[in-house]
């Protein structure tokens, strides 16, 4: 029995020292121990105050809850910097009577990302997410800010992904 439990034990050890180049977000082994995120100017034809701030911030939070990294204002490892290129709303359905039954709100963001440490890693992309809402709705008070959350969360995950997760 004894003989049992020893096996277990040293393949848990095993399995859990291979797991040490791994974090609970998937980012394996990150050689950087700062990041900046530089204001991400709001460059869209449409401009919605605020949400270039919001968008910056969101970032920095994200980055900062999912890695050890430390959060710099300049020379950090990692560089996050870019510009929200397009915010628009599009009517998506309509009803009988020609009303728009259903809208989207689209955010693109142009994100360039530098590792100082690994060059290879860098690079320039837009991303871009939807919220669509109905077409009663106006796109202020909180039907805004549920969809800038929304839309957000989704983007700064995927520029998460797309830098250290490599997903």
């Amino acid at each position: 029995m004894k003989k049992i439990y020893s096996l277990f034990a040293l393949l848990s050890l095993f399995m859990l020292s291979g797991c040490s180049v791994y974090n609970f977000t998937g980012t394996g082994k990150i050689d950087a121990k700062t990041f900046q995120v530089n204001f991400f100017q709001n460059n869209a034809d449409l401009i919605e105050p605020g949400i270039d701030r919001t968008f910056t911030l969101a970032l920095q939070d994200l980055i900062m809850n999912q890695t050890n990294l430390n959060l710099v204002s300049n020379s950090g490892d990692l560089v996050y910097e870019g510009e929200i290129t397009d915010y628009r709303i599009t009517p998506m359905t309509a009803t009988a009577d020609q009303q728009a039954a259903q809208n989207r709100l689209s955010i693109r963001v142009n994100v360039r990302f530098t590792n100082k440490k690994k060059e290879t890693d860098d690079f320039e992309k837009s991303f871009e997410f939807y919220y669509d809402f109905p077409g009663r709705d106006l796109p202020t008070g909180s039907v805004l800010n549920e969809a800038i959350r929304v839309i957000f969360e989704r983007i700064t995950q995927d520029i998460f992904n797309a830098s250290l997760a490599k997903w």
